[in-house]
């Protein structure tokens, strides 16, 4: 049974919400506060409990996002500065060689863009995909495209970049499980968004990389291996936590004591403290960078993570109001009737978001919240993990004008608008597409 004034709260909501980022241009903090607040004035609550459920629901949500955001920004910063990204990326390029460059390139954005945020990656990597365009004489799109696709699939899939980081938080999804469905999902999504469609849209059009600039190339990069290691330690710390404290390791003999304290080094905080450890070490002191320069990279990077960790925040409020106005139960209760699952009400949520206002990570937020509010019954922490896909993928489809990240590719790639939506937006179009394809042909085998 529908209550029409919930539902009217919940899409008077929204629909503020979206008319506030898209018309008046106000902060989607900001926007996402005003609106939690409009939904539970409309549903009846009282108006000091509004203000109530609004701090329960940022300190809920902020407790663990603003502590694993920023320590994966410090990460990334240093791996930046240090020339990591360009020398894993001059490594595959080097063991691929140049008839396999696309595929090294997007092996190169999936890794990348795990530590590193996806504009920075790419403008980081860009020259590298102009070079190999004057050497060859083909397509820039042969090159661009499957950088772009392993940058955006695991920028949009794989922890511990924010956008999965704070949908999972709100869906109280297990981390380890997000991390490997990530890479389940992502790989054969990247095979398909990165050479083969990248070969396909190079053959209907020919762009040139831009005039060689004079910049000195760079020569003093991090031993490969070492890079690997550090990029690679949290991601399988965290595995390594979720899977042990499972019912998969039972029978291996682990002691309770021993699965507290795999469960403490495991941890996304003890993780990503120890990667952090090992850069700051290893690729700055060891490498003739001052004290004092890695304070002002790692402090520099945490300006744009104090914006992404209020806008989750402002999710988390969204989500706690849906919540406590009983909204969540009502619309779980229809959509259950007329068959329509939570995977893919969660990906046609994030997707209109995604369409209408152009962030990725607002469609994401906004999705995971009113998706969070819908789970009124327990689910097992391999189905929440694929929600979080879900979401993932549907706030990743066509990208245009309204994202920042269509005019960033276009402009560096040279490209026109009607080029830009031929290529990029027909690409993260894909990727949405075989994300959800995945996440149900997942859905059927997972076991809880």
């Amino acid at each position: 049974m529908i209550d029409y004034i919930l539902l009217i709260s919940v899409l008077t909501g929204v629909g503020a919400l979206l008319l506030m980022i898209l018309y008046f241009k106000i902060q989607p903090f900001m926007a996402l506060l005003i609106s939690s607040i409009i939904v539970g004035i409309i549903a009846g609550v009282a108006p000091m409990q509004i203000i109530a459920t609004i701090k329960e629901g940022m300190g809920s949500t902020l407790g663990f996002v603003a502590v694993v955001v920023g320590l994966g920004s410090m990460f990334g910063a240093i791996l930046e500065y240090s020339g990591g990204a360009e020398a894993l990326a001059g490594f595959l390029l080097s063991k691929f060689g140049e008839k396999r460059a696309d595929w090294a390139l997007v092996l190169t954005g999936f890794f990348i863009a795990i530590p590193v945020f996806f504009d920075v990656a790419f403008i980081i990597l860009v020259p590298l995909v102009y070079s190999l365009q004057r050497k060859t004489k083909k397509s820039l799109l042969l090159y661009a495209i499957p950088l772009l696709a392993g940058l955006a699939i695991t920028h949009a899939f794989i922890p511990p970049t924010p956008g999965p980081i704070a949908v999972a938080d709100i869906l109280d999804a297990d981390l380890g499980w997000v991390i490997l469905f990530g890479f389940i999902v992502g790989i054969p999504t990247a095979m398909v968004c990165g050479p083969i469609f990248g070969k396909y849209i190079a053959s209907k059009i020919y762009i040139e990389a831009p005039s060689e600039s004079a910049s000195e190339e760079r020569k003093d990069f991090p031993p490969i291996g070492l890079i690997l290691l550090i990029i690679a330690s949290p991601i399988v710390l965290i595995v390594l936590n979720t899977m042990l404290n499972s019912s998969l390791s039972d029978g291996l003999g682990i002691s309770a004591n021993a699965k507290l304290w795999i469960s403490f080094i495991g941890h996304p905080f003890s993780a990503l403290i120890n990667a952090n450890i090992l850069a700051w070490y290893f690729l700055g002191l060891r490498r003739g960078f001052s004290k004092s320069e890695l304070s002002k990279i790692t402090q520099a990077s945490l300006g744009p993570a104090g914006i992404i960790i209020l806008l989750t925040g402002a999710g988390g409020v969204f989500k706690q109001m849906l919540i406590y106005t009983g909204t969540g139960e009502m619309l779980a209760q229809y959509f259950a009737s007329i068959g329509l699952s939570s995977l893919m009400f969660a990906f046609v949520a994030a997707a209109l978001v995604r369409i209408l206002q152009g962030s990725s990570t607002v469609a994401m937020i906004t999705a995971a919240g009113i998706t969070s509010s819908l789970l009124i019954e327990p689910m097992g922490e391999m189905y929440k993990a694929l929600l979080v896909i879900a979401i993932a993928a549907g706030a990743s489809i066509m990208s245009h004008v309204n994202d920042s990240g269509f005019w960033l590719v276009s402009k560096y790639l040279g490209m026109n608008e009607k080029q830009a939506f031929k290529s990029w937006t027909v690409m993260t179009t894909i990727l949405a597409f075989m994300g959800i394809s995945m996440v149900g042909i997942l859905s059927i085998f997972i076991i809880d």
